[in-house]
């Protein structure tokens, strides 16, 4: 982040008096919450300093800057970390590499080759853009390159019901792992046979019908009951059943059915012998950001970061095109 202060002193040389220079650092207060609160008492006070130092009617430049620096403070998405962090960049995002691990920029997404390595298209997007919202985009132009796609490889941020249903669309074959936040079956209770359309149970029982159900969010899902005989003198019947029903009810999301055909493929010793191919990616992201300095932006905002990551793949894809002796044509 910027500051209010670090920005005054490049406008005019030097910093008004009374402005507390020693910015507090963040990264050592071990509460999230005071961190951000710490920070973010420090600027505005900062900002209060500047305006009772410095005439802004006489300095539009300096005037624009606490105007904008107010607007953003303002905005509750600042302390969630969600909006607008840096008044030099204010297209970068804070995003998340793990649940522990964030970082403040962009997100370079691009679909690459797993036998010849050439990257072929390429999207620059805030570091809080969420992993596959631009697939389809991003098929397309692998598809007018001339490129015929048979297998899409993807980690489990890809697996994705409008993805998957765009994959199949094209005739391909997807070697996706399941992403267990949106397929939650506990498949060591529960087992689908696609053909009946039903679900069987550890302890031998079925369903015996379902039910589509939509609640008052728009949320869609089938209710499997099954077969009460069998529940009434389960063993597992305290632990299955918590409500005051005599046999189970297994409600399920929409695509869990679907979703279950995957989970099963992807145990197969094809699927994780393919899935091999995927790490091809995993070493051109080494290759960009070591070598070629993608891991950090050279300029602000989101078109300099989008020049900076398609040059970058400009410069692998000829670097790959010269050790390979052969000739390639790629639209980026």
């Amino acid at each position: 982040m910027c500051s209010i202060t670090e920005l005054n002193e490049k406008k005019h040389g030097n910093v008004p008096d009374g402005i507390n220079q020693d910015i507090p650092d963040y990264t050592e207060i071990e509460d999230h919450k005071e961190a951000k609160a710490t920070i973010k008492s420090y600027l505005e006070e900062t900002i209060t300093k500047v305006e009772e130092s410095v005439d802004l009617e006489v300095s539009p430049e300096t005037k624009e800057v606490i105007e904008n620096a107010k607007e953003i403070l303002s905005d509750p998405k600042f302390i969630e970390q969600k909006g607008v962090r840096s008044i030099v960049d204010q297209d970068a995002r804070v995003g998340h590499k793990s649940r522990t691990k964030d970082f403040f920029g962009y997100k370079t997404e691009y679909m690459i080759t797993t036998e010849d390595r050439m990257i072929t298209a390429v999207r620059v997007k805030p570091g809080a853009y969420m992993d596959g919202k631009l697939f389809n985009e991003l098929m397309e132009l692998i598809q007018k390159s001339g490129v015929k796609i048979g297998e899409v490889y993807g980690d489990r941020a890809y697996f994705k019901k409008p993805i998957l249903d765009n994959i199949k669309e094209i005739e391909a074959k997807p070697y996706i792992p399941v992403n267990p936040m949106v397929y939650k079956i506990d498949e060591d209770l529960y087992s689908y046979n696609k053909d009946s359309d039903e679900w069987f149970c550890v302890q031998g029982n079925k369903t015996e019908r379902k039910k589509y159900y939509k609640d008052k969010r728009g949320v869609e899902s089938y209710k499997y009951y099954f077969g009460k005989e069998l529940c009434v003198d389960c063993p597992l019947r305290e632990i299955c059943i918590k409500e005051k029903r005599k046999s189970k009810l297994l409600v399920i999301g929409i695509n869990t059915p679907e979703f279950y055909g995957h989970s099963q493929e992807q145990k197969t010793d094809e699927f994780k012998e393919k899935y091999k191919k995927r790490s091809c990616q995993e070493w051109k992201n080494g290759e960009m950001k070591n070598f070629h300095g993608l891991d950090r932006a050279r300029g602000y905002g989101l078109k300099s970061m989008t020049i900076q990551a398609k040059l970058t793949a400009l410069a692998v894809n000829l670097k790959r095109i010269a050790s390979s002796g052969n000739c390639f044509l790629h639209t980026l």
